[in-house]
């Protein structure tokens, strides 16, 4: 069974968490520990219910690990890391790989279909959907995944597992490319940043709901939950004007976005949690760095005094 009946927007807030800290990266194989994930979900459990998890290494082992050891009260989306397995000469950053790499990432993409499907079994409590892949089909991918590929792991994945199959890409390759794979998928799952696309907070929400909107049209059959929108607190101007991203800016969008899902009925995962040093380049304004709610050094940001200020 592929259950997606229930309204979640109605269930409770959702963000995006990655728990590294300074020194930490996936990149180099180093993972927060049992105690600070711990640390991480006590700050998230009185306002959060729907956590999204990027990976399936040894940090979102620990991550539902520690929810089911502590018997927290999260629900996780859990995703797989897709490598690239073609090519892409759209990426402004470069993405050529030679046959032998792509090869290798193929069994890579399969060994972490695996790893996908186990913790789902592990954890059938905690993880309540499960997505296929993050930004793997949009034109500017550096780890592009073709859409029949997406397609036959999707269905692996529903053969092997109960949790409803989804997958996490930017609004465009919902209105074109991505035909095949939203007919295979329990629902759809996009992602909207007017501050990446040179929006001013004024214009923000509605551009957000027009992207939606536009998913929508194309797929009037599929719920939609959207995984990921938010607002940097920091630019060196690669991509964003520095004055347009600030605490302040984030606190608004983030505000209106909330309202705005919760009326919608629309689930909505804030990105993300926490600032993450180890994203970009080594800029330390690099607006990569600079998504969270809190600091790296778990400092809360501006926008969460203002997001529940009416809710007690």
């Amino acid at each position: 069974m592929h259950n997606n009946d229930k309204n979640w927007a109605d269930s409770g807030n959702a963000i995006c968490y990655s728990g590294y800290r300074a020194g930490q990266s996936p990149v180099h194989g180093i993972f927060p520990s049992a105690l600070e994930i711990g640390e991480d979900l006590a700050l998230l459990q009185p306002r959060w219910k729907f956590l999204r998890l990027y990976d399936c290494t040894a940090h979102a082992e620990t991550v539902l690990q520690v929810i089911e050891e502590q018997q927290l009260d999260f629900k996780v989306m859990l995703g797989a890391n897709m490598t690239a397995e073609s090519s892409n000469p759209n990426c402004p950053w470069g993405a050529h790989f030679d046959e032998e790499t792509l090869a290798s990432n193929r069994i890579a993409n399969d060994r972490e279909i695996d790893r996908l499907i186990a913790l789902s079994l592990r954890y059938p409590d905690v993880v309540f959907s499960v997505s296929i892949g993050n930004e793997a089909s949009v034109d500017w991918s550096d780890h592009l995944v073709p859409v029949e590929r997406l397609v036959a792991q999707t269905r692996r994945l529903k053969s092997a597992i109960t949790q409803p199959v989804t997958f996490c890409e930017n609004y465009v390759p919902w209105t074109n490319k991505l035909e095949p794979l939203a007919r295979e998928l329990d629902f759809i799952s996009v992602h909207t940043y007017p501050v990446w696309e040179y929006q001013s907070i004024e214009h923000a929400m509605a551009f957000t709901q027009q992207n939606l909107q536009a998913v929508i049209d194309k797929n009037p059959d599929k719920p939609i939950v959207i995984t990921e929108a938010g607002w940097t607190t920091a630019s060196n101007g690669r991509g964003i004007e520095p004055n347009n991203a600030s605490q302040q800016l984030q606190a608004i969008y983030c505000r209106e976005l909330l309202n705005w899902s919760r009326e919608a009925g629309i689930l909505t995962f804030i990105f993300e949690a926490f600032d993450e040093s180890w994203k970009g380049s080594e800029d330390p304004l690099e607006p990569e760095k600079h998504w969270g709610l809190w600091t790296e050094d778990r400092q809360p940001k501006l926008a969460l005094q203002t997001l529940f200020a009416n809710q007690g």
